[in-house]
């Protein structure tokens, strides 16, 4: 079976936005970091072309691409939180220095990658089989911008 990795086009900031990443997500690393070479005519020598790194157990790769191809919402990071102190710090994390918090759980990093931080207990609650109560916690976290499970369970008790 091949062997699938997600290849992230960034803007000359493929080792700073790896760099971040694996220091905020457990089991994470750098495994490389591949640099031009003096007679590469398109980028001085030693600039970062490709960094190879792991997330959360997960392979990537960070392409320095250039300013041709921002990232948008059509591809996003979920990130399934145990907790709420884990959505309340990645959160955080994510929209440090730049970031912006988006609607039920979703938000922009500093470099543009969209991530969904969404605590475990979301889809308990919006799958209930009592669909008036899954319905109120479904209408309270339409109008969240972080998730907030205490507040998710306020409402799906009524």
């Amino acid at each position: 079976m091949p062997n699938i990795v997600p290849c992230l086009w960034f803007d000359g900031k493929a080792e700073e936005a790896a760099n971040f990443y694996v220091s905020i997500l457990d089991d994470s690393r750098i495994d490389s970091v591949s640099r031009s070479p003096a007679d590469n005519p398109s980028t001085p020598a030693g600039a970062v072309l490709m960094v190879e790194f792991t997330l959360s157990g997960r392979p990537f790769k960070g392409l320095n691409g250039g300013p041709q191809f921002p990232f948008t919402e059509a591809v996003s990071f979920f990130i399934d939180c145990v907790s709420q102190e884990e959505v309340d710090r990645l959160w955080e994390a994510l929209t440090a220095d730049g970031g912006s918090p988006g609607r039920c759980g979703w938000l922009k990093d500093r470099f543009g990658v969209s991530w969904q931080i969404v605590p475990r207990e979301l889809g308990e609650i919006l799958g209930d089989p009592d669909r008036v109560r899954a319905g109120r916690a479904m209408d309270a976290m339409l109008k969240m911008n972080k998730i907030d499970v205490a507040e998710l369970r306020r409402a799906f008790e009524g």
